[in-house]
């Protein structure tokens, strides 16, 4: 492997959603991550080459009810720069996996949690999912249209931006500290943190008078009629982020908007009429119509693109912002790196297809890892 992370070994706990995540992109950027997950019946339908988030790292599949199960991944652990794992609080420690137990095997070692509400507090121990984590840390609230329900951001704000993402940084921060200190430890990363981190600019505008409670009625929640999207003639969408007043003079002029109406930009009164002006001047022509006007120019637009017409757009395609893994489309390793350049991820594999290799690479002799097999752990 190659990358910027290379040579760092990571141990993940399967899971779902953003601790995969973080591995994944661990495992983008060149560390050696090996994920354990449980056995699956032989019978069971392999569908680990769509398994998008599961690229790049091999699995070792354990049986964790089994006696000696644990002694075997705290081996492994012992021999790790990281550990993920995405359970609710307590589950590790009842494994036999908790935090003292494996610092005291590796002191070195950076203890990665991801939870939905942390590892404490009233919550904690609480069922839920991204859209009860970001509800409750206010981001829901302001997503939407004026005068309608709050609007689901797919998972994106929780799991992957407020989850897996503070993640990745978090470990890679005490990561960073232990190496110069010597000592490992854990990094409580919560979906409800990482989500009210995600919002820092919103609250900065609130205490500056400059947002509201009301969703659509700011400038950057669709309240505006200069950052929006627009329905074209033939029922496909642009967006429109003319937010700077030399952007937003530019759009003018490129669209042929003489009204003085519009030259008063920030006059939220005036924001909901000349948006409805906007949407009829959008409908009068189709999406490729506006493109070939306005993109590639200043007035910051950009058309909305469908998953399939993402990787086709010419951008993309010369950045290489979407690559092919065993045939299944998905978006390449990000950032990138002048010299540290990462290699291109491998396909998923399926549950328990490296348990042997891994073992052995991991230094665990041969007449152990047969003894495994014998005792159907591995």
């Amino acid at each position: 492997m190659s990358g910027p992370l290379a040579g760092l070994k990571v141990v993940e706990m399967a899971g779902l959603g953003p601790a995969p995540f973080c591995a994944m992109m661990l495992a983008d950027m060149g560390a050696e991550v090996i994920r354990i997950e449980k056995p699956v019946k032989a019978e069971a339908t392999d569908n680990s080459r769509v398994q998008v988030l599961n690229r790049g790292r091999r699995s070792l599949a354990i049986d964790m009810r089994a006696e000696g199960a644990t002694d075997t991944v705290l081996e492994l652990i012992a021999k790790a720069d990281i550990l993920i794992e995405g359970f609710r609080p307590g589950v590790m420690e009842r494994m036999g996996l908790g935090p003292d137990v494996c610092l005291a095997r590796n002191p070195r070692l950076v203890y990665g949690r991801m939870t939905g509400w942390g590892q404490f507090g009233p919550l904690a121990h609480a069922a839920g999912h991204d859209i009860n984590y970001i509800a409750i840390a206010g981001a829901l609230h302001a997503i939407g249209r004026a005068g309608e329900k709050p609007v689901v951001p797919l998972n994106y704000v929780g799991d992957f931006g407020g989850g897996g993402m503070l993640l990745g940084y978090g470990v890679l921060c005490a990561l960073t500290e232990a190496r110069s200190s010597g000592k490992g430890q854990v990094v409580d990363a919560a979906m409800t943190d990482g989500t009210a981190l995600l919002s820092a600019m919103m609250y900065g505008f609130k205490a500056a008078g400059a947002w509201n409670n009301e969703r659509g009625d700011n400038l950057l929640d669709g309240g505006a009629h200069f950052y929006d999207t627009y329905r074209c003639a033939d029922g496909k969408f642009i967006a429109i982020g003319a937010i700077e007043p030399q952007f937003y003079s530019l759009l003018l002029k490129l669209c042929n908007i003489t009204d003085p109406a519009f030259h008063t930009q920030r006059d939220k009164s005036a924001w909901a009429p000349l948006k409805e002006r906007m949407s009829e001047l959008f409908m009068t022509q189709t999406r490729q119509q506006w493109c070939a006007l306005l993109e590639g120019t200043d007035a910051c637009f950009a058309p909305v693109l469908d998953w399939d017409e993402a990787a086709e757009h010419p951008h993309n395609i010369e950045r290489e912002t979407f690559i092919r893994v065993d045939g299944v489309l998905q978006p390449a390793p990000a950032p990138r790196f002048s010299r540290s350049v990462p290699t291109t991820p491998t396909a998923p594999r399926p549950s328990g297809a490296d348990s042997e290799a891994i073992l052995a690479d991991w230094g665990i002799e041969i007449e152990r890892i047969e003894a495994l097999k014998a005792q159907r752990i591995i």
